[in-house]
């Protein structure tokens, strides 16, 4: 069987997997998009204290400040999940978890962190993706009103999306000289490109998917480690952070690249 072929069977197997998942994947994907601020906002409730305390000592802002931060980031949190799986006023939802991003980012010194800094630019790079699926379904609601196209900011959004969500990757790449990690990087560093400029986009995000999958339940099992140990925080805190990943990628699945993409200008040719 020749790479051609191999390859046409590939993208028919994923178009099998489309049509059967069609009904339930952007559920899926939104879900998976969310656990990560669905985790963090119940584990500010339980961690009150701790977290308040972590930011008054570190900024000494005092007490007020410091716990008015644990309250933004529970509400807004839990709030904006609600609102995302709801399918109610997702634009705001969007732009409020973006906001706790960018307060978090400063809050616990991400900025200076380049492997967190990239995952959290990842994580938005899923809600810029999850922004332009609701600006997608708000049109839809005018379907009898004539169009210029596709809009160019949803074009653009689907565009950051997908070259935000492949950060996510940068940071899985291990250099070592053994056999295993330079095959990985080599296969991981293919799809990434694929999936950033929307060359056979669906086919190279969903097989991501299957591979961030495989890496997070092998690497981020923090159900293996005792809830007392420090490691089963960060554990669980890269699960599901890598899960909202997966989230964008199956989000990039159920829509498309969009117009901003060699897969869209391949039509055109």
């Amino acid at each position: 069987m020749g790479q051609e072929d191999l390859m046409s069977t590939a993208e028919d197997v994923a178009d099998q997997f489309l049509r059967v998942t069609k009904q339930y994947l952007p559920h899926l994907a939104r879900l998976c998009l969310i656990s990560t601020f669905l985790e963090d906002g119940i584990r500010m409730w339980f961690q009150w204290n701790e977290q308040r305390d972590y930011i008054e000592a570190t900024w000494s802002c005092g007490y007020f400040l410091a716990t008015c931060f644990v309250l933004i980031n529970l509400l807004g949190q839990l709030g904006g999940c609600v609102l995302v799986l709801s399918r109610n006023f997702v634009q705001y939802a969007c732009f409020g978890l973006f906001g706790i991003i960018a307060l978090q980012t400063v809050a616990y010194s991400i900025l200076w962190d380049l492997k967190f800094l990239m995952r959290n630019l990842a994580l938005g790079g899923g809600l810029l993706l999850l922004l332009a699926e609701s600006r997608s379904e708000g049109k839809s609601m005018f379907a009898g009103v004539p169009s210029m196209g596709e809009s160019s900011p949803k074009q653009y959004m689907q565009l950051g999306g997908r070259v935000l969500l492949v950060l996510m990757f940068m940071t899985l790449l291990h250099f070592e000289s053994s056999f295993f990690a330079i095959l990985q990087n080599m296969v991981g560093t293919a799809l990434i490109i694929l999936v950033a400029i929307g060359f056979k986009t669906k086919l190279a995000a969903l097989t991501l998917v299957v591979w961030l999958f495989a890496i997070n339940v092998y690497f981020n099992a923090f159900w293996t480690v005792p809830a007392y140990k420090p490691m089963h925080d960060f554990l669980k805190y890269d699960f599901f952070q890598t899960t909202s990943v997966i989230g964008g990628l199956l989000l990039v699945v159920a829509l498309g690249p969009g117009g901003v993409s060699m897969d869209e200008k391949k039509k055109e040719w």
